[in-house]
């Protein structure tokens, strides 16, 4: 690994030193962006198989459906377990093994030919180890490196999860190029011969394994001497130890966990696993399907980058307008009938990538300025525990209703009241009142 002069280092007298060079934390930050696109990019990849699969087998929609609601549901039981081994264990540890078990279940799959191996494998064994490398973990890790700068650094990171979503059409190459079944041992080795070596040699728990203060800082703030009453608030609601218990006797979490099972979990899935068979099913060619999906991947990253705004603006007045930009974008959908305009389906994708993109740096980083301690890990999983409740229902019913109903209109209005819903929420929650954002 090469050596880095760092920003600052507390010597052994316990004051800070200053220095130069890169602030090891933006490789921290790399280091989750790059095992994020690859570890969710796995999953995601699902909306290209899905077809794949159902057309070898011939199995309902529905039923096929339900191993991604399956490693949804295991992804998100498993969350709070990953944050307290996070919480508790070496950091790259829990990563590199969980690079391991993610990438194994997913070469398994090549091995599949009932429901059942494709649930154990890919619902099971694949979700346990995304869980492992995935948004607890990374985001526990993001969180104690960055504070002033959060919403930049969780958009960052999270322009990796859009990132596997711009993988689709790689997914759709291997496939074409060497069928199915070994384009899941390909992308599952890939996984393994990338996130686990990573992990091991770049994770750090927080700056103070390297001697650093967070976001680069070389002396901790001074407090103000005459704080206003907003900053007294701060201060009590932070000088809380903020265990799982404590934090679930607030509102503020359970509303929390309602946009991750809204926004993050019915949207967003929903969205992620048929979106691809909705523009095929329409009429447009298999490749030119994925390459919308995949400018909405595009536009998701650019989304997220956006959650830095929230830095200075404060989380609820990026949230919410990124909420009613992606439902606005819905009702396209409605307009779409054909494939002779090719201009909406694009246009739709560009602003439901643009508005989704913030939802879940912004969820992650306004749990993590209201609950922030050596328990966030557990706390950030049991959040995420709201996606995984969403997300296990989201794609299985719409596929469902399809399957009824030869139609996904249906589908588009759960959508569309899930980010309605979740601007509602975020607005009520109000997190620049509890955690003023610094200028």
């Amino acid at each position: 690994m090469p050596h880095y002069r760092y920003h600052s280092a507390v010597n052994k007298g316990g004051t800070v030193k200053e220095g130069q060079g890169i602030f090891y934390g933006w490789v921290i930050l790399g280091a989750a962006f790059i095992t994020l696109a690859i570890g969710y990019g796995t999953r995601n990849s699902f909306s290209v198989f899905y077809p794949t699969i159902v057309e070898k087998f011939s199995w309902e929609r529905g039923s096929t459906a339900l191993m991604f609601s399956i490693s949804i549901i295991v992804y998100g039981l498993a969350a709070p377990v990953a944050g307290s081994l996070i919480d508790r264990f070496k950091p790259r540890l829990v990563l590199s093994l969980g690079g391991c078990i993610l990438g194994g279940g997913v070469a398994l799959c090549s091995l599949a030919t009932t429901q059942w191996q494709f649930f154990l494998f890919y619902g099971v064994i694949a979700a346990v180890g995304l869980s492992l490398v995935g948004a607890t973990p990374l985001n526990t890790i993001v969180s104690n490196w960055f504070i002033k700068k959060r919403g930049l650094a969780f958009g960052i990171m999270s322009a990796g999860f859009g990132g596997s979503l711009v993988s689709a059409s790689g997914a759709q190459f291997l496939i074409f190029s060497f069928g199915w079944q070994t384009a899941y041992v390909i992308i599952g080795v890939f996984s393994i011969a990338v996130i686990a070596p990573l992990c091991g040699l770049l994770i750090r728990r927080s700056p103070s394994d390297k001697g650093l203060l967070p976001d680069g800082e070389t002396k901790k703030s001074p407090r103000s001497q005459d704080p206003d009453e907003s900053q007294i608030g701060e201060r009590k609601w932070s000088g809380t130890t903020w265990t799982l218990s404590r934090a679930m006797k607030t509102y503020q979490f359970w509303l929390l966990f309602l946009i991750s099972f809204c926004a993050l979990g019915l949207a967003e899935q929903i969205a992620i696993a048929h979106l691809d068979y909705f523009f095929t099913d329409i009429g447009y060619e298999k490749m030119l399907a994925v390459n919308i999906y995949s400018i909405f991947g595009v536009a998701f990253i650019l989304g997220t980058l956006c959650s830095f705004f929230s830095d200075r603006l404060g989380r609820e007045k990026v949230f919410i307008p990124s909420c009613l930009l992606s439902a606005g974008a819905v009702f396209l959908l409605f307009l779409i009938r054909d494939t002779s305009h090719l201009w909406m389906p694009v246009l739709f994708a560009v602003c439901f990538g643009l508005g989704l993109g913030p939802a879940g740096p912004l969820l992650f980083a306004t749990a993590a300025d209201i609950f922030q301690g050596k328990h966030f890990g557990s706390i950030l999983g049991t959040v995420i525990l709201g996606f995984a409740l969403g997300g296990a229902i989201g794609p299985p019913l719409a596929g469902f209703i399809h399957d009824r109903t030869n139609s996904y209109f249906p589908a588009f209005f759960i959508i569309l009241g899930s980010l309605i819903a979740s601007a509602v929420l975020m607005w009520l929650i109000a997190p620049s009142r509890i955690r003023p954002i610094q200028h």
